[in-house]
């Protein structure tokens, strides 16, 4: 993308009528937007900012900005939809208490012990989807890797029989894809229906929990009702949403996040070059080899980051990047350009996966930072590692093709041979 075309979209940017080539490569027009415009007012009256020091001071002053989404979500699907009690039920888009109840139980079975145990089922798991590659000489890194890794890994922690896995990932896409700031009314109707199904298939997970409960140390679900009994109060609905916030939570972000590194190692080619040396050099240090691919991880997140914006909501009058914001003022965070603004990365659009430090906004910042970042880590350092080791020689046999989101930005499809 030309600068003069990137200005072009800077100057009209409208997130709900993105044109094609913003999909494709937005990182000129956030560039354009840091330079001339990094609180921008947009169309429809709401902020977008896009230099990192301005939403490390969102982030870190939830007394000021709410995540609260009900005033910007009510009008957007209408009183009593699915897709608006999901979406303002879930631990993401809460304050405290409600957050801080959750967050609290949620983070109860992350512990470093708990991922930790995890580490050789995931190990199997990716093993077994290189054997089926292999079987095949290639595949799709979507379709056939990163997509099948987060679904078996929250399936597991929610305790979702492996028999009724399979709609889960089309559940999570069509709920979260209904977050985009333009929705159809096809997308609308397949998120509220999602909502809908996932949650009856929930309710009747929940009531087999409560008879036959799990290890509240691995088991999220047995945690979440276990502890409503310690004082933990949720409601139904409360409990239901966060299984469904776990799942999305976990599913799209860490599928874009192994697929966007995999695609972004052929367009490096040094990099990836640099990486398969350590990764040879390493084999038999465990230590050393676990610390560059969680380096390499790291600067995947920021190079391209799964998730590309964020909301908050004003609760007064305030100030951010020397702009005066009203109460109520409705803020998008765009993570995507603060992971590249040249103020806190040296370089930034050059992919170096042995960069530090590396403090991008991948994971956000404050009492929101994602509670699973650590499994999304564990995930991504096995997936990436692994696939790597195996097939150092893999090539994309087309194009890979976007998602076509602005706010998840990863591919449909990445179809690739075998050496």
């Amino acid at each position: 993308m030309t600068a003069q075309r990137a200005g072009e979209i800077a100057h009209t940017l409208d997130l709900r009528a993105l044109p094609p080539d913003f999909y494709a490569n937005p990182y000129p027009v956030y560039a354009h937007l840091r330079a001339t415009e990094p609180v921008k007012r947009m169309p429809d009256g709401s902020y977008l900012l896009t230099r990192y020091a301005d939403l490390v001071s969102v982030y870190r002053d939830a007394e000021s900005f709410s995540s609260d989404k009900r005033v910007e979500f009510t009008p957007k699907y209408g009183e009593g939809a699915p897709l608006l009690e999901h979406h303002t039920t879930s631990l993401v888009f809460n304050d405290p208490p409600l957050h801080t109840r959750v967050r609290k139980l949620i983070m109860g079975a992350l512990t470093r012990r708990a991922i930790a145990d995890m580490e050789p089922g995931l190990v199997t798991l990716v093993d077994g989807l290189l054997d089926a590659i292999e079987a095949q000489g290639g595949g799709d890194l979507v379709e056939d890797f990163a997509s099948a890794i987060p679904v078996e890994i929250i399936g597991n922690l929610l305790g979702v029989p492996h028999a009724d896995r399979t709609p889960l990932r089309a559940w999570s896409l069509a709920i979260l894809g209904a977050l985009e700031p333009r929705l159809t009314p096809e997308q609308e109707a397949l998120g509220n229906r999602s909502v809908n199904e996932f949650s009856a298939y929930l309710k009747t997970l929940v009531a087999e929990r409560r008879k036959r409960p799990g290890d509240p140390e691995h088991d999220v679900l047995t945690r979440l009702i276990q502890g409503e009994q310690a004082g933990e109060t949720l409601s139904e609905s409360e409990l239901l949403h966060n299984c469904v916030f776990i799942l999305n939570a976990g599913h799209e972000t860490t599928t874009n996040l192994i697929a966007n590194a995999l695609v972004a190692l052929q367009e490096w080619p040094q990099e990836k070059s640099g990486l398969l040396s350590k990764l040879k050099h390493h084999r038999e240090d465990l230590r050393a080899l676990e610390a560059d691919l969680t380096l390499a991880v790291d600067e995947f997140l920021r190079f391209e980051s799964s998730n590309q914006l964020g909301n908050r909501r004003a609760r007064r009058d305030c100030e951010v990047g020397g702009v005066a914001l009203p109460a109520g003022a409705l803020v998008t965070l765009c993570i995507g350009a603060a992971n590249r603004d040249p103020a806190q990365f040296d370089d930034p659009d050059t992919l170096r996966l042995d960069r530090e430090p590396n403090r991008h906004l991948a994971f956000g910042l404050g009492i929101h930072q994602c509670a699973g970042l650590s499994l999304a880590r564990l995930e991504g350092r096995i997936a990436i590692g692994r696939f790597l080791q195996r097939f150092p020689g893999y090539r994309l046999t087309a194009n890979p093709t976007r998602g076509g989101r602005a706010r998840f930005r990863g591919f449909l499809q990445a179809p690739f041979a075998l050496a």
